[in-house]
């Protein structure tokens, strides 16, 4: 572990677990990963704009908790370069297999749906295109330029790795969006169970260390799912590395099992546990933390960009 981490104070360990945790034993849910469903309108007006436009959501595709809650502000993550990703990872619902060709005017399509919701920061990721020569890289080009011109957003990118490929992350640079993450996911010793043979611990630090050292004013940004197996000190020294590698925000949240299939949780993180995770991160140098159990990549982006503005 990390000197910066050595005074923290660490929950109480009974019998084995983690005090106030909750062990998987069974399905069932603990009390705080219960919500109701919001009730609104808007529900059905974003999901109807991403339907007629013909765009796809992360939301949708990845199955994400607070997909109601998100659409019923007006707000979704763009999912570009089609719904198929060609990586097998893990943890992640979203379909896997041989992509479709690109579409070139899906670049217009994601402005005009940012234009119609009125939104003030995009959030815009993909799956990963390992069948594209750039990964899919000037196609990030041409959305986030699209959208800046149509409606003079802030636009942030959620971004796949690239496959050590610098000259396509550079031309995401190029873009100049806000707001650059890419995920960490999870500690280097579950990397390959949970992301797959392809991706290595390395590149992810290299690469958003890349997009500080080619662009310093860009924010960069990086996120954890916990309940994996990972331990406290692992995760301490993870953040150690992403701070070295100047990374500026930072999102901690519950791993959720998308289906029988999928990687199994380990352990549910209580909400105290996500609060002592945050705070610790705070005290390391991290700008804005976001930790909590329904915490995603994306979520609130908006109002974490602004309050590192304000």
């Amino acid at each position: 572990m990390s000197e910066s981490t050595t005074s923290f104070e660490l929950p109480v360990i009974q019998g084995g677990d983690l005090a106030g945790s909750t062990v998987v034993r069974q399905r069932r849910l603990p009390p705080w990963l219960r919500r109701e469903i919001p009730q609104s309108n808007a529900n059905h007006f974003t999901a109807g704009l991403m339907e007629e436009l013909g765009l796809e959501t992360v939301c949708d595709s990845a199955k994400c908790p607070n997909r109601m809650e998100c659409y019923s502000q007006k707000t979704a993550t763009f999912m570009i370069l089609g719904n198929v990703c060609t990586r097998p990872c893990g943890f992640c619902a979203v379909d896997r297999g041989h992509p479709d060709e690109l579409l070139a005017d899906e670049p217009q399509r994601v402005a005009e749906a940012s234009q119609r919701l009125g939104l003030k920061h995009v959030v815009i990721t993909s799956v990963t295109r390992d069948d594209l020569p750039d990964g899919g890289a000037e196609h990030y080009y041409q959305c986030v330029t699209a959208v800046r011109e149509r409606t003079g957003a802030r636009v942030e990118v959620l971004t796949p790795d690239f496959v050590d490929n610098y000259p396509a992350l550079d031309r995401v640079i190029a873009a100049a969006p806000e707001v650059f993450n890419h995920n960490t996911e999870t500690v280097p010793r579950l990397y390959r169970t949970v992301r797959g043979p392809k991706s290595d611990y390395r590149w992810t630090l290299a690469l958003l260390q890349r997009v500080k050292d080619k662009n310093p004013a860009l924010q960069t940004k990086s996120g954890l799912m916990l309940g994996l197996g990972e331990t406290h000190e692992e995760l301490f020294d993870v953040l150690a590395d992403l701070r070295d590698a100047g990374v500026d925000f930072l999102t901690l949240g519950q791993y959720l099992q998308p289906g029988k299939n999928y990687l199994s949780v380990t352990r549910y993180l209580p909400p105290a546990e996500f609060e002592f995770l945050g705070r610790s991160a705070k005290t390391m140098g991290f700008s804005q933390v976001a930790s909590g159990p329904f915490v995603r990549s994306s979520y609130h982006a908006r109002d974490m960009a602004e309050c590192n503005s304000a």
